[in-house]
């Protein structure tokens, strides 16, 4: 079924022209990514899509009886209203019958009570209830009846995402979902459930996001919006950027090889006479057809991060029996840490586990109740905090940037000016006399990225620096991350981010409990899911028991199907979970190699494992099969 249609649809805002002359074209089942840099205009394409937005030229159609489901970047609450009244607030009969069951428990009258029970099971709406309570479980909402004005950032955001994913379940099949930047302020876990839940639901989807793991794991078209215009490819992120690669190298040689026709055609048409016959008339509209391609530029601007990082001394930052509890909430229970040079520390764990706290305290900018931190002298932190830039007046980006210093050293000698270093940031000479309050999120973003650096930090602090930024911008922030000879903490729901980046994790776990894990974050949920599977195994009832349970329903009547023995129980056990772990390690070694590897030998060893890994799957495959029969 045929869901929208775009036709020469265009939009700018002032002088600026975001995309001109788009065609588009959605589909029941597409799910699309939607890429491009920051202020290119993605917001407003989702939003001209959903209908919130009209576009400057051109037409939308949308078929009739299509319902669209947006969540915007920057959602809009009632902010009077209690979080319960905000996620019922779609007109619907199944909702309306939640409504009155929760306004009756709250009111306690029987007879409203029985009234609202009956309409329930009259609707068989308990499982819809059912499906609300586990979206909030696992978006960690709780206090159903606080008022949203209460709430932070990040809790406005999730029941945002909860609302949204409530009201998909209540209308007909065709619904499109747009969504705009949906992994903001979740927790890893809440990630990775959310992905899952939009698979399980098969919907059709246009998505905004930087987490790249989050991208290949549903969407398997991308659009690009790219000078004005959208480029589509069909497959996942990593296919894109081959084929993307694949593109500009097509169009760089066509340029070539009209550049060099355009320098015979300029020589011809001087040497015209001003009376052309219609030949040369023709010939002289071809001319210009031919200079229109050969004066493209294709070379793309890139986000250039280079900065001389102060000397860092023998001591960096040893933290020293830390407590922190905040009520009966206890963060930190008695942690111990010594920082070494150029370490690189990935911090994850549930929203509200301490990991933001536990930042400020390494800064100093929070005391601990108990314990000491030792901050060695030459240290210098840069921190990108999840609160973004603040500024206590608005001011021009130029201005903000003098405030810091007026002048940047560089790694390699010399120094460039604050408007020098702005350019280097991609803000033209006309951004940088803007007001911050004019700027995109994500410029805001890579300003704040800017603020930071400027500094010539030696100890980086990042929270949640994904967050907004575009992923060419993300994919020169890494590059420059894995080349920093300081030292990095870095708190983020990105895996693909961390993977990339971290040495090892601090894992919250609750309670004050923190664990080093030893390695990345592919490495930590492979020890996890084998730890889930070995407490699955080992919660199994005995051979004895599951035998004696079968003799007795059996009645002791009839002669029972041969069953398999304890060794060959045990063995299919052990081949069920080996098989989990090394298909989850393979997906890691793929995903790492993919994502290129900066070490010859290192990418060798990998590439050498993926082998190891692909034979040892077929072996132990053919051999649970054979062990599979017998439990038919």
């Amino acid at each position: 079924m045929h869901y929208v249609s775009a036709k020469n649809i265009g939009k700018s805002y002032g002088i600026k022209p975001l995309f001109n002359q788009i065609d588009l074209h959605v589909n029941e089942g597409d799910c699309i990514a939607l890429v491009a840099k920051n202020g290119s205009g993605k917001s407003t394409l989702l939003k001209i899509l959903a209908g919130i937005e009209t576009p400057d030229e051109g037409a939308v159609w949308k078929h009739k009886d299509l319902n669209v489901v947006f969540f915007d970047q920057d959602p809009e609450l009632s902010e009077h209203a209690t979080i319960i009244d905000n996620l019922l607030a779609h007109e619907h009969p199944l909702i309306n019958a939640l409504r009155q069951y929760e306004e009756s428990q709250l009111s306690g009258d029987p007879e409203q009570i029985n009234a609202a029970t009956q309409q329930m099971e009259e609707l068989r709406a308990w499982d819809t209830e059912a499906k609300i309570k586990q979206v909030l479980q696992r978006l960690n909402i709780q206090n159903l009846h606080q008022q949203v004005s209460t709430l932070s950032g990040g809790q406005r955001k999730r029941v945002a995402l909860a609302k949204t994913l409530v009201d998909i379940g209540f209308d007909d099949q065709h619904t499109l979902l747009i969504m705009d930047e949906p992994t903001n302020h979740l927790d890893i876990e809440m990630v990775e459930w959310l992905e899952d839940y939009l698979n399980r639901e098969r919907l059709t989807l246009i998505l905004v996001s930087h987490d790249r793991y989050f991208l290949d794991g549903i969407c398997d078209q991308i659009w690009e919006l790219e000078d004005k215009v959208i480029h589509f490819h069909q497959g996942n992120y990593e296919q894109f950027l081959e084929r993307k690669a694949a593109r500009i190298e097509s169009e760089l040689a066509t340029i070539d090889k009209a550049r060099n026709r355009y320098r015979k055609e300029l020589e011809w048409m001087r040497k015209q006479p001003r009376a052309r016959t219609t030949k040369s008339k023709n010939r002289q509209e071809r001319f210009y057809d031919v200079e229109k391609v050969a004066k493209q530029r294709k070379e793309e601007t890139k986000l250039a991060l280079e900065m001389k990082m102060s000397r860092m001394g023998g001591k960096v930052v040893e933290l020293k029996k830390i407590y922190k509890s905040y009520g009966d909430r206890i963060l930190l229970k008695g942690f111990d840490y010594t920082f070494k040079k150029g370490e690189k520390v990935g911090i994850i764990g549930k929203n509200g586990a301490g990991k933001t706290t536990f930042v400020n305290i390494l800064q100093g900018q929070e005391l601990p109740d108990s314990g000491k931190v030792n901050i060695g002298d030459t240290i210098i932190f840069g921190h990108f905090s999840q609160k973004g830039l603040e500024w206590k007046t608005d001011m021009r980006v130029i201005e903000y940037v003098k405030n810091i210093a007026e002048s940047f050293e560089l790694a390699k000698g010399g120094s460039l000016s604050a408007a020098q270093f702005l350019e280097r940031f991609l803000f033209t000479p006309d951004q940088q006399y803007s007001y911050i309050s004019k700027l995109s999120g994500g410029e805001k973003k890579r300003l704040h990225l800017l603020s930071v650096l400027f500094k010539n930090p030696n100890f980086l602090v990042l929270d949640e620096p994904t967050n907004d930024l575009d992923l060419p911008t993300l994919s020169v922030l890494e590059e420059f991350l894995e080349e920093f000879q300081g030292c990095i903490v870095i708190i983020s729901h990105d895996r693909y981010f961390m993977d990339r980046i971290v040495d090892h994790l601090l894992v919250f776990e609750g309670e004050g409990v923190i664990r080093d894990f030893p390695g990345n974050y592919a490495d930590y949920r492979i020890e996890k899911e084998a730890s889930m599977q070995q407490k699955q195994t080992s919660s199994k009832p005995s051979a004895g028991a599951e035998k004696k349970k079968e003799s007795s329903d059996n009645g002791g009547n009839e002669p029972l199907k041969r069953k398999p023995g304890y060794k060959e129980k045990r063995e299919f056990e052990l081949l069920t979970t080996d098989l989990k772990q090394l298909a989850i390690e393979k997906e890691s070694i793929a995903n790492r190699l993919s994502s290129g590897v900066s070490d010859y030998k290192d990418a060798e060893a990998l590439s050498k494992r993926f082998q190891e890994l692909s034979t040892e799957i077929d072996t132990k495959e053919l051999r649970w099969l054979e062990l599979s029969e017998l439990f038919e």
